[in-house]
């Protein structure tokens, strides 16, 4: 795919040093570099196969789309008509339901990769990314470990890198007083697959959002007593209304009108399809749903019969922690629940800090600084895609740019130089060619 390495020493090679040099070594990529192989890093290599640039996609699990594969519950749907979810270049299925399940969007993203043939590097995580400003190049220092081989050190260079790990590349895990003393089974919401081990069993949902939403519905549907920790104020809407999607309403709408009306028009609507919320524990913002969500990142819970399940009881909203001691939980209000277990609906947050050596494109918290749509183009070939807070279908329209941008670049030099040779290498262990 572009990209060959090869040993600069010529004198004889010892066994010991051979062994060495297997385990450490420099490849010079003949086109961009791609972290990630989710939904954004892979509409992005289909982009460049279809302009015919040459790539390589590093994904450090061992599966495309590792987030919906390992780290989501059994019963999760699309929250969005599967028009609003689909890649670039590639409709779901006919016969797909109008919200794909999780297995079901599994196998459109397999199809997907196989449809372009992307074949990611598995099991291979970028440790830092750095531009190297003598020599014009980005050094992507990663580890990778297989089957039959220790850990092996790789240094690719390329003159292009497109960060696609995504807005959710690591689970966020607040610290609570007492949390040690707890003694009883906690886990983040990526951990959490079905309801069936908790059933009779007390389990305090922590965290508001469609994930924990979703999860303390499952529970109650299952026999188990779900307490949903609410600390904040929360925009909860209905999935439809009158058979049609909510979202798909508000696109609709917001070809006519402005932001500010579309948003009155939704909590309206919420009002008279949920009815007044505040008095059972969800406090709504005084900013409308689609402003939070352009401003804050603060995605509305779509409302998949949660709400109902909180009125008839079935589901307590109950304020913000205070502390955990052996099986209880003390919360803010000073009432004390007797627990079983917590679910950490907490959220998720991007990776880029910790290994992008870079600080003037991306912000401390991992987001480009540049709202959407201006958040895909950096200097010095740096591109990101999937991180607009506009779901897929913002992650798509990122990925076609960066496509589009790159194959042009490419396209314009290689008319110019029919076989460009590899630029000097800029590290001693370094001799690039291309094929």
């Amino acid at each position: 795919m572009g990209r060959t390495s090869m040993p600069t020493n010529k004198r004889a090679v010892s066994a010991s040093e051979n062994e060495d040099f297997i385990s450490h070594r420099c490849v010079w990529v003949n086109g961009p570099v791609i972290v990630g192989a989710g939904p954004s890093g892979l509409a992005v290599a289909a982009g460049l196969k279809e302009r015919g640039v040459p790539f390589i996609i590093l994904e450090r699990a061992n599966c495309i789309a590792s987030l919906w594969q390992t780290r989501t519950y059994d019963r999760l749907k699309l929250h969005l008509p599967k028009q609003f979810c689909q890649l670039p270049k590639f409709p779901f299925p006919d016969d797909f339901p109008e919200y794909p399940s999780k297995d079901q969007f599994i196998s459109y993203l397999e199809s997907y990769a196989k449809h372009f043939n992307i074949q990611p590097q598995f099991n291979e995580s970028v440790q830092s990314a750095k531009y190297d400003e003598t020599c014009g190049l980005w050094r992507i220092k990663t580890v990778s470990a297989s089957e039959e081989s220790n850990k092996r050190e790789i240094e690719y260079i390329c003159r292009w890198i497109v960060v696609a790990t995504g807005e959710n590349a690591e689970k966020v895990v607040p610290k609570f007083f007492g949390f040690h003393e707890f003694g009883g089974d906690i886990i983040h919401a990526c951990e959490y697959k079905s309801a069936d081990k908790y059933r009779g069993k007390r389990v305090l949902v922590v965290g508001c959002g469609n994930s924990g939403m979703e999860v303390s519905l499952d529970f109650s549907n299952n026999d188990a007593i779900p307490f949903l920790v609410v600390r904040s104020s929360v925009h909860v809407l209905p999935k439809e209304v009158l058979g049609k999607s909510t979202f798909e309403l508000a696109v609709s709408m917001m070809k006519w009108m402005p932001l500010w009306l579309v948003d009155r028009i939704l909590v309206g609507i919420a009002n008279l399809v949920l009815g007044n919320t505040e008095k059972y524990g969800l406090k709504r913002p005084s900013v409308g749903p689609l402003q939070l969500k352009n401003s804050e990142g603060k995605t509305p819970v779509l409302d998949l019969g949660t709400v109902r399940k909180i009125k008839s009881g079935k589901i307590k909203v109950v304020p913000g922690i205070k502390r955990f001691s052996h099986g209880r939980v003390e919360l803010v209000n000073g009432e004390i629940l007797e627990i079983d277990s917590v679910v950490l609906a907490t959220g998720y947050r991007s990776n880029v800090p910790s290994w992008l050596k870079e600080s003037e494109f991306f912000s401390k918290n991992g987001f480009p600084k540049a709202p959407f749509p201006n958040g895909w183009k950096g200097n010095a070939g740096l591109y990101a895609a999937g991180f607009t807070r506009k779901g897929l279908s913002g992650a798509s329209e990122d990925a076609m740019k960066v496509a589009e941008d790159i194959g042009k670049i490419w396209k314009q030099e290689t008319a110019q130089k029919k076989h460009p040779t590899a630029p000097v290498a800029c590290h001693r262990r370094c001799i690039s060619q291309q094929f």
